[in-house]
C-alpha cells in the first residue's frame, strides 16, 4: 500500500510537537555524525528548541568551524555584493560615461570649428596646437604611404626589366642565329645552274622555225 504524502506544517498540540522535536532532533544529530564519518566532512550543527534550549554537534571544534564559516561568508559578500549595491554602482558608472561622452562631443565640435564662442584665448591656442599636431601626423602618414607606393613600383619595374631580359635571351638569340646563317652562305636560296638550262636545246640554229623543225626531223631519221 502506497503511503500518502505528509503535509508539513506546525503541530498545534504542545505534547505532540515536543515528541516530534525530540525524535527529529536525534535523527538529525545521528545523520550529521554519520555524514562526518562517512565523508570526512567538517560539520557544525546548532539547534535551538522553541523554549530556547541549545543542542549542538561538531565533528571537529565548534569555534574553529564557526570562524571558518565567518571568513568564507565575508569573502562571498565581498565578491558578490547585494543587488542594491550593484545597481547603484551601475548607475554611477552610467552617469560617468554620459558625462565623458558629452565632453568628447564638445571637443569634437571645437576641433571642427564649431561652438568656439565660449572658448577662452588659452583654449583656442590649445586647439590650434592640437590641430597642428594632427596635420603633422596626417602629412607624415601621407609621405610614408607615398614612399611605400614608390618602393612597390620600383620593385615592379625591376621585375619587368628582368622578365624582358629573359624574353630577349630566349627568343632574340634564335633569330640572330638564323639571320647570321643566311649571310654566311650567299648561295643559299639560289637554284642550281642545270635547272636554268634543262629546258633549252643545245643545238645552234639560225633560220625560220619551220625549216628548223624539218631539218630536225631529217636528222632524227
Amino acid at each position: 500500500m502506497v503511503r500518502g504524502k505528509t503535509q508539513v506544517r506546525r503541530i498545534e498540540n504542545d505534547a505532540s510537537r515536543q515528541v516530534t522535536f525530540s525524535k527529529r532532533r536525534n535523527g538529525l544529530l545521528k545523520k550529521a555524525f554519520e555524514l562526518s564519518v562517512l565523508c570526512d566532512a567538517e560539520i557544525a550543527l546548532i539547534i535551538f528548541s522553541s523554549r530556547g534550549t541549545l543542542y549542538e554537534f561538531a565533528s571537529h571544534s565548534m569555534a574553529s568551524t564557526l570562524e571558518k564559516y565567518k571568513k568564507c561568508a565575508t569573502e562571498i559578500q565581498t565578491c558578490n555584493p547585494p543587488p542594491e549595491t550593484n545597481l547603484q554602482h551601475l548607475k554611477d558608472e552610467a552617469e560617468s560615461l554620459v558625462k565623458r561622452i558629452k565632453q568628447l562631443e564638445s571637443i569634437k565640435r571645437k576641433l571642427l570649428g564649431e561652438d568656439l564662442s565660449t572658448c577662452t584665448l588659452e583654449e583656442v591656442q590649445e586647439l590650434e596646437k592640437e590641430l597642428a599636431c594632427s596635420v603633422e601626423s596626417v602629412r607624415s602618414r601621407k609621405v610614408q604611404l607615398y614612399e611605400e607606393k614608390i618602393q612597390r613600383l620600383m620593385e615592379k619595374d625591376k621585375e619587368l626589366v628582368a622578365e624582358n631580359a629573359r624574353f630577349r635571351e630566349k627568343y632574340g638569340e634564335g633569330r640572330l642565329e638564323e639571320a647570321g646563317g643566311s649571310e654566311s652562305d650567299p648561295t643559299m636560296g639560289m637554284l642550281p645552274e642545270s635547272s636554268y638550262i634543262s629546258g633549252f636545246e643545245k643545238d645552234l640554229f639560225i633560220g625560220p622555225s619551220e625549216e628548223r623543225s624539218w631539218d630536225h626531223c631529217l636528222l632524227q631519221m
